[in-house]
C-alpha cells in the first residue's frame, strides 16, 4: 500500500465480503480526511481502507482534503452525491463549527452518521535536551514567566489549542499557541527550538520512543500503558479526559442500505489487523458507536463545544 500522496487505493483485493449479498458497493468508495498524508489520522484510515477494500470487494481511495482544522470533509459531504460512494471522517472540532463559522447547516443532522472508529491519544511534550522534565517544572516554568511558555497545535480554535487553554485556565497560567498547518510543521519547529513544547495527538510516539522528545502528561483517562510513568492530567489535578473521538459519516440522504453496508463493512475492518496494528502503533483504542449512538454522540458533544467556548470566552464567529 502506497501512503504518499493526496489520493491512493488502499487495496485492489476482490473477495466477496459485504457485498456478497448483492449490489452497493459496485464501484470504488471513496473516504476523503480532513489531515496531512503520512499523520496519524492519516496513516490509521488507511489501515482501515487496506481490510475494507477487501470487505466491500471494490478499492477504498483515501483524499487528503487539507485546511480548516480537519473538517474540510464535512463541508465538502455538504455537496457531494448522496449515493454512498463518498465518506468523510468527521474530526471532533466539526462540533464545535456552529460557534466558530458562519455555517448553514447542522452537523448533527446533516450528516448521515456512520460509525465511530477511534480517538485520539493527546499529551503534551517537550524536546528532550529541555530543562523542564515534568509537567510540574512546566507549570513553574509557566508561572515564573507568564506568556512566555510557547506550545505548537495545528491550528487556533482546534482540539489542542482549546484543551490547552482549558488547562491554562485550570491553573491559572498564561501560555502562547504558536498555531502551524500540520503536525508536520509542529514537531520540526520543536526539535529545531523554535517553540518551547508540542500539544498534539500521539504522532509524538516515535520520537518520544527514540529519546528525541519527552513526554509529560496525557490527556486520556488511564496512564498509557507503552508509557506507565507519564501522568494523566487527572493525576496533576486537572479534572479533564480528552480524546477527541472520531469516525465516518455520508452526505444527508444517502440510502439506509448503503449507510449499512457502510457500517457493516467498516465494522469488520475494525477486527483486522492492519486497522488493529496502526492503533496499537500510536497507542490508540477502538471506541465504536453504530451511526445511531454516533449521532447522538454528536448532539451531545455540540452541546458540550458550547459550554466550553463559553467557558473560555471565545468570540463567536457563528452567532
Amino acid at each position: 500500500m502506497k501512503i504518499g500522496g493526496a489520493a491512493s487505493v488502499a487495496a485492489l483485493g476482490l473477495p466477496f465480503g459485504v457485498r456478497a449479498a448483492g449490489g452497493f458497493p459496485e464501484k470504488p468508495i471513496r473516504v476523503m480526511v480532513g489531515f496531512s498524508a503520512g499523520g496519524v489520522t492519516d496513516i490509521v484510515v488507511r489501515a482501515l481502507a487496506e481490510s475494507a477494500s477487501s470487505v466491500f470487494g471494490q478499492p477504498i481511495i483515501v483524499e487528503n482534503k487539507l485546511g480548516a482544522g480537519g473538517v474540510m470533509p464535512a463541508y465538502q459531504l455538504q455537496n457531494a452525491t448522496p449515493d454512498g460512494y463518498t465518506v468523510g471522517l468527521i474530526a471532533h472540532s466539526v462540533f464545535r463549527l456552529p460557534y466558530i463559522s458562519n455555517i448553514k447547516w447542522d452537523p448533527a443532522a446533516d450528516l448521515d452518521y456512520i460509525i465511530r472508529l477511534t480517538g485520539f491519544t493527546w499529551g503534551l511534550v517537550v524536546a528532550a535536551d529541555s530543562p523542564i522534565k515534568t509537567f510540574e517544572d512546566y507549570v513553574a516554568y509557566a508561572r515564573k514567566n507568564p506568556g512566555k511558555m510557547t506550545y505548537g497545535t495545528v491550528g487556533s480554535l482546534t482540539t489542542q489549542h482549546l484543551t490547552m487553554e482549558q488547562i491554562s485556565a485550570s491553573l491559572g497560567l498564561q501560555l502562547t499557541n504558536v498555531p502551524y498547518k500540520g503536525v508536520a510543521e509542529a514537531l520540526p519547529a520543536l526539535m529545531g527550538g523554535h517553540i518551547m513544547s508540542v500539544a498534539d495527538a500521539s504522532s509524538w510516539v516515535p520520537y518520544v520512543t527514540s529519546g528525541k522528545m519527552r513526554l509529560l502528561v496525557v490527556w486520556t483517562e488511564k496512564r498509557v500503558p507503552r508509557f506507565p510513568d507519564v501522568p494523566t492530567l487527572r493525576e496533576v489535578g486537572i479534572d479533564m479526559v480528552q480524546t477527541s473521538p472520531w469516525g465516518l459519516a455520508a452526505p444527508k440522504g444517502t440510502p439506509p442500505e448503503a449507510i449499512r453496508r457502510l457500517h457493516d463493512g467498516f465494522k469488520e475492518a475494525m477486527a483486522q489487523k492492519p486497522f488493529q496494528d496502526a492503533l496499537a502503533n500510536y497507542d490508540m483504542e477502538q471506541q465504536y458507536m453504530d451511526g445511531t449512538a454516533y449521532r447522538q454522540f454528536a448532539r451531545e458533544s455540540i452541546d458540550k463545544e458550547n459550554r466550553i467556548l463559553a467557558s473560555l470566552n471565545v468570540p463567536r464567529g457563528g452567532q
